[in-house]
């Protein structure tokens, strides 16, 4: 074996340390006094300057190598017995026995310290194996420095580069081919080499880079697009060049909603519209990171609006609603989170589901119009809500949302009849024909999915410190991370959920209020008529709120609190209609050669529409009636109690549910 005395560091040495030489004046513990060539002193840790870069000490060797214990198990018996004969004789040669000598044995009289020069034994070793003396000496040096694993023959080991001896140039030109393939359609690798080779010729001229055969350059392609997919799944190619060239840091958070991604993507599933067409749907759904809680998850018709998102924040700040024939096992009574404490705040919590209220902190979200509208971000501003906004093709910032999706994919829709898979090359025969559920039952669907499947479900990423082989459900995370945080949400309120609708600033009239040719009155307006309010930024105007998907109903604030306001046709048309639904009535108006200005006219144009639900005159029509009745197909969020206090807002006639928060109609159903 490689033998050699361990270097010690003592009082007198003299060392390298900071681009100077210092000399070693005394020990103390962990502490080392140096003193400079021009005499100045200074105390520094031992382990410091050991690790200092240049440290060394004057006078002595390096200290030898540890040997690479795992290396040498991988190499093959043949070479690494090899090695084992070339230790014997290297450590006959530095002390005249082989180390397997038995004891009381000497030396060989060729190999005898007492009798030989170093030199002299060398060339007796040389003679012995029939090489040359500079071989032995090579070889004690390298076993002096490496061990036995400087006597492994290195051609066993050494790893050749994959381009061989192509010319650089050509190297540079197809990587360069290749980076410019990730965008475009898969192509062969003929396709490439053309590519290649006409770039070379124009930038370097025709023969002037050496080009292999048609054989080397096939397998010169081959190991440079190794890990690339060049010629593979072109998703799967973007997707690798989108990856971040850093390591990757999972994003963490340590308590309910610090972080909370929101991201839409088409569902992998077609479904029924009412028009009896098949189409598939988009899923926008908000999760909180540190519990991988589904916050909120909404179906709608392709096509998501700015407004869906705003709606979609407000109810993930309301408890989830028990739904008729639901077990009772759903209760957030019959769960393990804390409802009890949640309950004093809120008896709202009394018939909620089990699932947590998350107040978020932080949304992130992509570059999508949808998220960065006005709408969005004032509804963020409104509930002091930090937005954060994904770097550009950078799937990595919300990867955790993106995962998501991906798990609803294999846990609930390849359950689902019709589920069209990730793409085509998995998609089934006539799909469209196993088509069973439509947008409101798939929703019942998935929400009941997200209770059971999702929210009591251990998740690999959550686990306990303390117990890292029990994996925890989210409902559990969230548990323990309120005992830990000492989290209480304060769920949204009734006035919180209409501060979040879009607003329109109107005058109070004589005959009501007026919005985009529609017009709303009742008796509770009587005070308000041709008065100011007050604001004058907006010269008197009133505040009038409204949901996009139920214009059925506006609601204008006054000192005295909110006025249910609805529509004066309500009675004529008696079926839900959003706002894309009455462009088009108004669309259809004009194209009749209608005014469709006049309020009258569009309203009967418009219950002809919605009565021609499944007959629809042209596709135009029947996507937007489809998103008309996919707009109720979210449950309103489960009301206050009623209070005491009387109430300013009187309730308006009976009308079919537009899916609108009506905090009397709820408490009214609730209690």
């Amino acid at each position: 074996m490689a033998g050699g005395s361990a270097s010690v560091l003592r009082p007198g040495d003299w060392v390298t340390y900071a681009d100077g030489d210092h000399q070693v004046v005394a020990l103390a513990g962990t502490s080392v006094r140096l003193r400079s060539q021009d005499g100045a002193e200074s105390v520094v840790l031992a382990s410091y300057l050991m690790a200092s870069p240049g440290f060394a000490v004057a006078g002595t060797e390096p200290p030898a190598a540890v040997e690479p214990f795992g290396l040498l198990e991988s190499l093959p018996k043949s070479v690494l017995a090899a090695a084992r004969e070339w230790e014997r004789h290297v450590v006959e040669v530095e002390t005249g026995l082989p180390p397997t000598t038995d004891p009381g044995s000497g030396p060989r009289q060729e190999y005898d310290p007492a009798r030989r020069t170093l030199a002299e034994r060398d060339a007796a070793k040389a003679h012995e194996l029939g090489v040359s003396a500079r071989t032995v000496q090579s070889r004690r040096a390298r076993y002096a420095r490496q061990g036995l694993w400087g006597l492994v023959d290195q051609r066993t080991i050494r790893e050749w580069e994959t381009t061989g001896r192509a010319d650089a140039r050509l190297i540079d030109a197809i990587c360069q081919v290749m980076d410019s393939e990730t965008t475009t359609s898969t192509g062969t690798r003929s396709r490439l080499i053309r590519r290649v080779i006409k770039m070379v010729e124009d930038a370097h001229g025709p023969g002037t880079v050496p080009l292999p055969s048609r054989s080397t350059f096939y397998r010169l392609v081959d190991a440079l697009s190794t890990g690339r997919h060049t010629f593979g799944s072109a998703v799967t190619r973007r997707q690798m060049a989108n990856r971040p060239e850093g390591p990757f840091t999972p994003t963490f958070a340590d308590r309910p909603g610090e972080q909370v991604q929101i991201d839409s993507t088409p569902l992998d599933v077609m479904v029924v519209l009412d028009s009896g067409l098949t189409a598939r749907a988009d899923l926008t759904i908000a999760v909180d990171v540190a519990t991988r809680t589904i916050c909120a998850a909404v179906l709608r018709p392709m096509g998501t609006k700015a407004v869906d998102a705003s709606l979609l924040l407000a109810r993930m700040l309301v408890p989830e609603p028990m739904r008729p024939g639901w077990s009772t096992s759903l209760r957030m009574t019959a769960s393990r989170i804390p409802h009890l404490r949640l309950l004093d705040v809120d008896a709202r919590m009394e018939q909620a589901a089990a699932k947590p209220v998350i107040v978020p902190d932080t949304v992130v979200i992509d570059g999508g119009k949808v998220f960065i509208s006005e709408t969005f971000i004032r509804a963020c501003n409104r509930l002091g809500v930090s937005v954060q906004r994904a770097r550009p093709r950078t799937p990595t910032d919300k990867a955790i949302v993106e995962a998501t999706f991906s798990a609803i994919n294999t846990l609930f829709c390849q359950h689902v009849a019709a589920y069209t898979g990730p793409n085509v090359s998995r998609r089934g025969e006539r799909v469209e024909a196993h088509a069973a559920w439509t947008i409101p039952e798939l929703q019942d669907l998935l929400d009941e999915w997200l209770l059971v499947g999702w929210q009591m479900r251990p998740h690999d990423s959550l686990r306990d410190p303390y117990r890292p082989k029990m994996a925890m459900s989210p409902n559990d995370k969230y548990t323990s991370l309120v005992a830990a945080s000492g989290y209480l949400p304060l769920v949204l309120r009734g006035e919180d959920y209409l501060e979040l609708l879009p607003v329109a600033w109107r005058a109070v009239n004589d005959y009501g209020v007026r919005i985009n040719h529609r017009t709303y009155d009742c008796a509770d307006l009587g005070p308000w008529r041709r008065q100011q309010s007050g604001i004058a930024a907006k010269r008197g105007l009133w505040e009038v709120y409204y949901d996009p998907y139920d214009l059925s109903r506006v609601f204008v604030r006054t000192q005295h609190g909110w006025i249910t306001v609805p529509w004066i046709q309500l009675p004529l048309i008696n079926a839900p209609f959003a706002d894309f639904t009455w462009q088009h009535a108004r669309r259809l108006a004009a194209e009749a050669g209608l005014d469709d200005t006049n309020e009258d006219a569009v309203a009967r144009v418009l219950d002809k529409l919605l009565s021609r639900a499944e007959h629809g005159p042209d596709k135009r029509t029947v996507r937007v009636l489809d998103r008309t009745r996919a707009a109720v197909a979210i449950p309103a969020p489960a009301a206050e109690p009623e209070s005491d206090t009387p109430s300013p807002i009187q309730l308006p006639a009976p009308v079919a549910p537009f899916g609108v928060f009506d905090a009397h109609a709820e408490a009214e159903r609730w209690l």
